[in-house]
């Protein structure tokens, strides 16, 4: 081989721009990356039919039950009955499968190491964490909004034998019942933001069921002077009062309520992304 052919140049292709703009990273398709890893994951859906059933199949059988044990029910009782509970009492096992599955959706990234793909595949880092709150949220009010309204007409057919149920017409049920997607919808958000900042699926979610279900405990524990002023500004008190027939002094306005609780949700979601940019993966 000669010495001309030694120092010749090496031809490298060049990408057209066509070509170029294929392989671009753009926030549409780490969105589409993010529902396809989520809808390929088998304990994704088995979560989220958890939700779907906790939330239908409970409230549906207390109706049903209600109905069935409402002449022997105590005088008490009837007088204090809510057409409303019964078709939502679901709720509160359906809003941990939801928390739980926001979590594992980025925690458990960190579990197994695949966030170290996903980051190196976005290196700006914070379009992963906007994919993963799009279309989490975005299943979540899809799935728990239908499952909401099936629920409360079910019910309320159950609950008609004893001509004890409500209607959609009357006041503050439809928002109410819609209330429910809507809630569950940031609790989704709630999730995804603590699976992001505690970085490990056990810690964050005790920190979730912390926030939910033991600080309302704790403040129901304390003076009823304290715990008015307290409980109603706690996340899952101010974010449920948009599920609430009407409100009093102890419980914050429906949509105040409601947008007290999406303020803790945004919040968390900006310490998670600050957090993203400034720890390594």
């Amino acid at each position: 081989m000669s010495t001309i052919e030694l120092l010749s140049p090496i031809a490298i292709p060049m990408m057209s721009a066509d070509e170029s703009a294929k392989l671009r990273v753009t926030q549409n398709r780490v969105v589409r990356s993010e529902w396809m890893k989520m809808r390929t994951l088998r304990s994704s859906w088995l979560t989220l039919g958890l939700a779907i059933a906790s939330m239908a199949g409970i409230g549906i059988i207390i109706s049903w039950s209600t109905a069935n044990d409402w002449a022997n029910m105590r005088p008490r009782q009837k007088a204090r009955f809510n057409p409303l509970a019964d078709p939502l009492s679901g709720l509160f096992l359906a809003q941990l499968a939801i928390g739980v599955l926001g979590v594992l959706l980025i925690a458990g990234e960190y579990s197994t190491g695949m966030i170290k793909a996903s980051i190196g595949a976005v290196p700006r880092r914070l379009p992963v964490l906007w994919a993963k709150l799009l279309v989490f949220t975005s299943v979540t009010l899809a799935t728990m909004l239908p499952a909401a309204l099936i629920t409360f007409f079910v019910s309320q057919k159950l609950l008609s034998a004893q001509h004890i149920q409500t209607t959609w017409s009357s006041p503050d049920v439809a928002r109410s019942v819609i209330g429910v997607g809507l809630y569950l919808t940031v609790v989704a958000a709630l999730g995804i933001g603590l699976g992001a900042i505690v970085r490990n699926v056990a810690g964050a979610i005790a920190v979730l069921v912390g926030i939910l279900l033991v600080l309302p405990v704790i403040a129901s524990a304390l003076p009823q002077t304290w715990g008015d002023r307290v409980n109603k500004w706690l996340p899952s008190n101010a974010g449920q009062a948009l599920m609430s027939l009407g409100s009093d002094n102890t419980t914050l306005s429906p949509w105040r309520g409601f947008a007290v609780f999406c303020g803790y949700a945004a919040a968390t979601m900006v310490v998670a992304a600050v957090l993203l940019k400034r720890r390594d993966a």
